[in-house]
């Protein structure tokens, strides 16, 4: 063999070396359980949104990573099933989007490393020891902190002036209502407001709270974050319209009609919870890794929504907007 030839020879091998070890690098497995129907817009946005964010980190689906998708659509019976089919698989780590989805997974295991999204009070329902040290298999990024629910309010208040009580509708089976929360709605009378919560179970219950707030002048709601709210996010806001009653909610509302949302962005929660995902399935324990907050919240109002109400959004309440819909 010429000594060019050989040299060009080793030259492509050396260059393959580096190659063949990626091909060869195991696949890691995660699992991920998402309390959201699977055609909704929310899903397919974070079904788009963390691949990408893991790619960036260097886990790449497909090629070095594996994803098993489960959509829970605020169904109980199928967190529960699907949480044990997930578990079922052997997965290097979990994502569980809401709190009923980390709640189902809590149930089966307790040594799979999970990272949940959209939890409000991880330490009240035990899922972690503390935020700086959560201490056990799960970690992750709450969806809101206690003040959120009298900026919910406040802001209400701001847009419909003659407001004065609110009903909070949530369904406990796939909602969890802490004691903050409830304190927090009975603060809001500093700004001449009261506040209820409002259990429901179904499409008819949700007609029926609305109707009974509406019997009364000067009555809003407050939608509570809950997978079920969103899968009947339609009935909701319809009977709100149709009563004349002004609501905030979270991110998915304004967008299909409702008046106003306020919430943290999903979307950026769940990209900034694919930096724990890579740690991770790097080898890093959850239990050391601390709980955060989120850190981008969006204003969202809904103009078209607002004059069908009869009511005028004020200037200042406008320049504080992330998205104003017309």
């Amino acid at each position: 063999m010429k000594r060019r030839e050989f040299i060009t020879l080793l030259g492509c091998s050396a260059t393959a070396w580096p190659l063949a070890a990626r091909a060869q690098q195991p696949a890691r497995r995660l699992a991920w359980l998402i309390a959201f129907p699977e055609r909704s817009p929310l899903a397919r946005a974070l079904v788009a949104a963390v691949p990408q964010a893991l790619q960036r980190i260097g886990w790449v689906e497909g090629r070095n990573l594996s994803i098993d998708y489960r959509f829970a659509a605020g169904d109980p019976a199928l967190f529960k099933s699907y949480a044990t089919d997930l578990v079922g698989l052997s997965p290097d780590a979990i994502l569980a989007s809401t709190t009923p989805a980390a709640s189902a997974l809590r149930e089966v295991t307790r040594t799979i490393p999970t990272v949940f999204v959209l939890v409000p009070d991880p330490v009240g329902l035990g899922f972690v020891q503390s935020f700086p040290r959560p201490g056990g298999n799960m970690t992750g990024f709450i969806s809101y902190d206690a003040p959120l629910i009298g900026k919910w309010v406040q802001l209400l208040k701001e847009i419909a002036p003659g407001i004065t009580s609110v009903a909070a509708i949530f369904n406990p089976e796939t909602a969890y209502p802490p004691s903050f929360i409830v304190r927090e709605i009975e603060a809001a009378s500093s700004v001449g407001v009261t506040g209820t919560l409002a259990p429901v179970h179904d499409s008819t219950a949700i007609e029926e709270v609305v109707a009974a707030q509406a019997r009364e002048p000067g009555r809003g709601l407050l939608i509570l974050p809950d997978s079920f709210n969103v899968r009947h996010r339609d009935v909701i806001i319809g009977a709100a319209n149709r009563h004349r009653l002004p609501f905030i909610g979270f991110d998915v509302f304004a967008t299909t009609g409702g008046l106003m949302t306020y919430f943290a962005d999903a979307v950026d929660s769940h990209v900034q919870a694919t930096a724990y995902i890579g740690r991770i399935l790097k080898g890093e324990n959850p239990s050391e890794l601390p709980v955060q907050a989120p850190t981008k919240y969006k204003l969202w109002i809904n103009l078209k929504t607002a004059k069908a109400l009869g009511l005028e959004v004020p200037p200042s309440l406008l320049a504080r907007a992330d998205e104003v819909i017309e």
